[in-house]
């Protein structure tokens, strides 16, 4: 075996080896269309950039492409490289890899039909075509901290060589956009090992690069694309690709070629050195998991192991004026940016719970600058600019955090640091802060909102109108503010504070927390203290809260009732559902236009993220680890559906509980992890 062929066989085994099994389909999957353009793969790089597509190779989304670069790291995403359409030459005969839906109605050409086998190494995608006797390998990754995704092409197997030419389909637009390109002529010209794209005056050039082969350039518009869950999403289901480059390279078994798209003025050409960087990434991401988390790690099954490397993807550099080395978590791919409330949950399972307790760190500290009005930011803006202030939890979750990055690390000199952030959160509710957020004197409870504002996380709106007005005292709010009280009181002397103020207002807020009790119903109102309602009787998951969170001011016989409920009526294998099913306002199916999605997002659809604090509640509640653990097996499924190697945003809240919105959603794999790996500790 040739050297190269060694040590890429060397590389390879690593990877298997730090990843475990793999999620693998055969051809029973990637030959039925209608199955393979549903699986869809994701890569990251760390700074906000992306590639994602489908088994089938089709688009399907205006977010699929090969470069999707963060030219403002981490937004700023822009749809660079849309995809690449091969065709091979093998002893006579003419294959097509690629697929095409047109607006037509025609799929044309079927490359899918080629496809052997599809596999994930570590989130890296590799497919295998079967070309006659000959076997043809691709695989896609993306260089971490730069927008530079390769293509890797290697023959396996064949009695001959392949010549393989691929057309490169380029844009330049907003990755929330469709293009409709009219006569829109970029600048495409030849540079060293490749082709320069300037799309036009002001736009950030790309290049599409490689070091072997021959390029021709082209300016021909492939249009009227059709994306089929954009027709799905009730938006603009087709777009226009510019067809900007031919490359053509011949194929031996010991010589593979790469091809590589960036917006980076200087990368590495070497396909197999990068290759090995994005591997050795998915090993150092393995051992510090491994390292730190040992017993867990020990007993992790593969989909565990799969999730540890779908919470890296999350993780992503923000760079601040004083402190370049900033991070945050992107809420979830493919159209969130990063979100305090998201962030927040998600951070403890993503880091802390894989070992990354310095990464926690810094996205804390990172996050402290962002305090606001006791508040952190809700969203951060796709073009930059000032984040939006309107959550009201998002500043409990980041006290939460704290408390847990302190658990887990014991570093009191970032605990002493951060707690003048905690007293500002805690002062500034007291006093009162934005959208009439403030605590009731009579009680201690905190109230939120004003007409118009949703400050939960149950915040869709249809026509400008709340879909679940929730102005008042929020039950999983209060539950938050009681655990901030409960936090700082317990932290307090370690920072060199004192607590007894703390101490005496979570002492009023347990005793006030009882008017949430429905005695009726067995379980909790939503809200109390709601204009024009008084108290909600909705049954939702939010007070699923009062039970998982560190301290819970109900009762023990109070908690169970409540479990018992939600796993009666809300409880689904892909989430909590938002709503009981008994409810006349609601929605098991997730789909349509946006009116129709927004209004059945917190109406029924589940929640993948609420499946975490409800297994740890059943687990406060009746000691059953083993149970606790098995509510979160049916996700061991889904990293083979949907997202492939990672878990999705939301559920169909009816049966067959199909996963829907985003592919890969951060406070999903976060919580699951999180929760996870507590129980194992157990």
């Amino acid at each position: 075996m040739a050297t190269t062929e060694k040590r890429l066989a060397a590389l390879e085994q690593k990877s298997k080896a730090s990843a475990g099994p793999t999620v693998t389909f055969g051809r029973e999957i990637c030959n039925d269309l209608a199955i393979a353009e549903q699986s869809e793969w994701l890569v990251t790089n760390g700074i906000g950039g992306f590639a994602s597509g489908t088994v089938s190779g089709n688009l399907t989304r205006r977010y699929h492409g090969l470069l999707i670069a963060a030219l403002n790291p981490p937004v700023g995403r822009t749809q660079l490289v849309a995809k690449v359409e091969e065709v091979a030459d093998y002893a006579g005969s003419t294959y097509s890899l690629a697929t095409n839906r047109w607006n037509s109605g025609a799929t044309e050409p079927r490359g899918y039909v080629h496809i052997q086998n599809f596999r994930l190494e570590g989130t890296i995608p590799v497919w295998q075509f079967a070309l006659g006797d000959a076997l043809v390998e691709k695989r896609i990754w993306m260089r971490q901290g730069e927008n530079t995704t390769y293509v890797r092409y290697r023959v396996l197997r064949g009695t001959q060589g392949v010549r393989l030419r691929a057309a490169i389909l380029v844009n330049y637009r907003d990755y929330h956009s469709t293009t409709h390109a009219g006569d829109w002529q970029m600048n495409i010209a030849p540079v060293a090992s490749g082709i320069e794209v300037h799309a036009f005056d002001g736009a950030v050039p790309f290049r599409l690069l490689s070091a072997k082969g021959e390029w021709q350039s082209h300016q021909e518009w492939h249009r009227d694309c059709f994306l089929l869950q954009e027709r799905y999403r009730g938006l603009d289901d087709h777009e226009d690709h510019l067809h900007a480059a031919t490359f053509t390279v011949p194929l031996a078994q010991d010589e593979p070629a790469t091809l590589a798209f960036t917006s980076e003025t200087k990368i590495d050409l070497d396909g197999e050195r990068a290759l090995e960087a994005q591997q050795s990434h998915h090993s150092i991401v393995f051992s510090v998991w491994q390292n730190n988390t040992a017993k867990a790690a020990g007993l992790a099954p593969a989909w565990i192991r799969q999730l540890v490397l779908a919470a890296d993807q999350f993780i992503v550099k923000r760079s601040l004026p004083d402190d370049p080395d900033g991070r945050s978590i992107i809420a979830g791919y493919p159209w969130f940016a990063d979100w305090g409330r998201d962030t927040m949950v998600a951070l403890p399972g993503l880091t802390i719970a894989t070992g990354h307790a310095e990464i926690a760190k810094q996205i804390l500290r990172s996050f402290s600058r962002y305090v606001d009005g006791g508040m952190l930011p809700n969203n951060f803006s796709d073009v930059g600019g000032r984040p939006d202030y309107n959550t009201v939890d998002a500043a409990f979750w980041y006290i939460e955090a704290i408390r847990q990055y302190y658990e887990a690390t014991q570093d009191r000199q970032t605990l002493i640091a951060l707690f003048p952030t905690m007293l500002q959160i805690i002062d500034a509710h007291l006093k009162g802060t934005r959208y009439g957020i403030r605590v009731d004197e009579s009680d201690g409870l905190l109230y939120a909102g004003e007409p118009g504002i949703q400050l939960t996380w149950m915040d869709a709106r249809v026509d400008g109108l709340e879909v679940t007005p929730r102005t008042g005292k929020p039950i999983e709010i209060n539950a938050l503010w009681y655990n901030a009280l409960q936090t700082l009181a317990g932290l307090a002397p370690i920072a060199g504070r004192t607590a007894e103020s703390f101490v005496k207002m979570a002492k009023v807020v347990e005793k006030s927390f009882m008017k949430f009790w429905n005695s009726a119903a067995g379980y909790c109102y939503d809200v109390i203290d709601s204009p024009g309602i008084g108290a909600d009787v909705t049954l939702r998951p939010n007070q699923i809260f009062a039970v998982s969170l560190p301290k819970s001011p109900l009762t023990t016989e109070q908690q169970t009732s409540i479990v018992d409920i939600c796993t009666q009526r809300l409880f689904t294998p892909h989430g909590l559902r938002s709503l009981d099913p008994q409810h006349p306002a609601y929605l098991g199916h997730y789909g349509g236009g946006s009116a129709q999605r927004d209004g059945a997002y917190h109406q029924g659809t589940a929640w993948g993220w609420l499946l975490g604090p409800f297994a740890l509640a059943h687990f406060r509640v009746y000691g059953d680890r083993n149970l606790a653990l098995s509510f979160l097996e049916p996700l061991g499924k889904q990293v083979q559906a949907h997202g492939l190697g990672t878990l999705s945003e939301i559920a169909d809240g009816d049966a067959p509980f199909t996963p829907r919105g985003c592919i890969a959603q951060a406070w999903t794999v976060g919580e699951v992890l999180r929760v996870w790996h507590f129980l194992q500790s157990r």
